[in-house]
């Protein structure tokens, strides 16, 4: 949860920005598809969306049918067969969901960015698109029941792509096909009635991955009451938290031994980015593989590979004497930091943190939704946290932190965080938007695991970012980095390391190997 991570993810993005392709054609679908469904001002209007009714299966099960949305984000979907319950959900911070099994979990990765992006996307009714982090662009004609239809690709703001199938004569939605929750699905909607002005399907074909359900809307209502709780773990599910102040405290205080820790350890690291143009389609991709090791906690790097090719003995040089460079300059930075706290000691002040502590995210930030669970075979507390609309934020760091919501796994015994995700629910302006604007909708995860029953490593991030510098040039672009091939060695002296063991050609001295 600390800031260097953030401009970490926002340094490594490639500059240059694109024009949409095929958007033109995607936004007439668009502007078709809105008018025929009741025009911007009704489909604007809609806070709440609530669908209900029956079901039939194949293998002729009866059931109910629900489907709930909210602005900005929520998403509740619910097929119920007798004590059958199949639940999806997105409540702003974390998805979830219920299996036939009723085993309750939180969905993580890839399947907890599709119900994250279905909310997105089934709460932006096609309008704003770009305020939204939302990119349409026209894939051609298909066929829908023997009918010729107009697809559009539509993507989210992290990559998650959802097909929209139209009819070219009545301009409504008669198919959707996406991923969702992990399971592929298929959505061909019938017999729109209007409702308060809108036109809602009352007829659904739900194919879910092997499954078929018809549905029979009974209820459709706009701007019902949809309570938050609707969206949430259910209460019999959660946990009490514990104190959290003492359980961030020794976190913090764990970070920091971590932080020594780590220094004797060194390994691999592969990054792959994706710039999208305008239109969500790819603009470049790259992958580049590094060797690091640690110094006063921070990663220093050296690229080995680019794109899958080991650098030539030149390249390599070079790269050697960058990371050499880099470690002196550290130096120099920790020695002035040094200085500093020393003379501030001295004279009897703090000297301020430019990292969010643990006091500035109890103030700006509400937990929610406790429950424990398993996460890669251990016993995790698992809890939700939003922007506390009570706070108000004056440093940066502050109005950093009071625009994040998320979720977030802790490992109480081992008091350290197995894995983070958090987006910003608002923009991020930096310097009054002038210097850069990173946009709503700019995630990251972060995992990591322990290594050697001593110490939390880092496994895996990935960051989807959106952000306009000095107001002109604009990055939309995604960022996925993993670990691997850790390995312990003994640092003497700094001045001996340029990569860490497994590349000595680096330095004519490497770190001596611990066994």
């Amino acid at each position: 949860m600390r800031t260097r991570l953030l401009a970490t993810l926002v340094a490594s993005i490639l500059a240059g920005a694109a024009s949409p392709a095929c958007a033109q054609e995607a936004r007439k679908i668009i502007d078709q598809n809105v008018k025929a469904v009741g025009g911007t001002k009704a489909l604007s209007g809609i806070q709440t969306l609530t669908l209900e009714g029956t079901f039939t299966s194949e293998d002729g099960k009866t059931g109910t049918y629900t489907l709930d949305t909210k602005l900005p984000n929520r998403y509740y979907s619910e097929l119920l067969a007798g004590e059958k319950n199949l639940i999806e959900a997105y409540n702003g911070k974390s998805a979830w969901h219920r299996n036939a099994a009723g085993e309750l979990g939180t969905l993580v990765g890839p399947e907890g960015m599709q119900l994250e992006a279905a909310a997105q996307y089934y709460n932006s009714r096609l309008l704003n698109l770009k305020k939204n982090k939302i990119t349409a662009a026209f894939a051609g004609h298909s066929q829908v029941r023997g009918r010729d239809s107009l697809q559009l690709e539509v993507t989210t703001a992290t990559g998650v792509k959802r097909q929209v199938f139209f009819d070219p004569q009545t301009h409504l939605i008669v198919k959707e096909a996406a991923t969702v929750g992990g399971v592929e699905e298929e959505i061909l909607y019938d017999d729109y009635r209007t409702v308060d002005g809108v036109k809602l399907p009352h007829k659904i074909e739900l194919h879910r991955g092997s499954d078929k359900y018809n549905i029979e809307v009974s209820r459709a209502a706009i701007n019902g009451t949809v309570g938050e709780r609707v969206f949430d773990f259910p209460i019999k599910s959660q946990v009490k938290l514990p104190d959290l102040k003492a359980l961030f405290k020794e976190i913090d205080d764990n970070q920091k031994a971590i932080d020594k820790l780590k220094e004797n350890y060194a390994g691999s690291q592969s990054e792959e980015e994706t710039e999208f143009e305008g239109d969500g389609k790819v603009k470049k991709h790259e992958i580049s593989e590094y060797t690091f090791f640690y110094l006063d906690g921070d990663e220093v790097t050296t690229l080995v590979k680019k794109d899958g090719k080991p650098l030539s003995d030149a390249e390599q040089k070079k790269e050697n004497e960058k990371t050499q460079k880099r470690i002196e300059e550290h130096q120099k930075r920790a020695a002035k930091k040094e200085a500093k706290e020393e003379k501030a000691k001295e004279e009897g002040k703090s000297d301020e943190k430019d990292e969010p502590g643990i006091e500035i995210f109890l103030r700006a930030c509400q937990f929610v939704n406790p429950r424990r669970e398993r996460f890669r075979g251990q016993d995790v507390l698992v809890f939700d946290f939003e922007p506390n609309p009570e706070f108000k934020a004056h440093k940066l760091v502050e109005k950093v932190v009071q625009k994040l919501a998320g979720v977030v796994w802790v490992d109480e015994k081992a008091h350290d965080v197995a894995r983070l995700e958090a987006y910003f629910t608002g923009d991020m302006k930096i310097g009054g938007g002038l210097l850069a604007n990173l946009q709503k909708g700019t995630s990251f995860v972060f995992e990591q695991s322990f290594v050697n029953d001593e110490v939390w490593l880092p496994t895996y991030m990935e960051a989807h970012i959106g952000v306009r510098f000095l107001l002109v040039k604009g990055i939309k672009a995604g960022i996925v980095t993993r670990y691997w091939d850790y390995k312990k060695f003994n640092v003497e002296t700094l001045s001996t390391i340029a990569k860490p063991k497994g590349a000595a050609e680096a330095s004519a001295d490497p770190p001596t190997k611990r066994e």
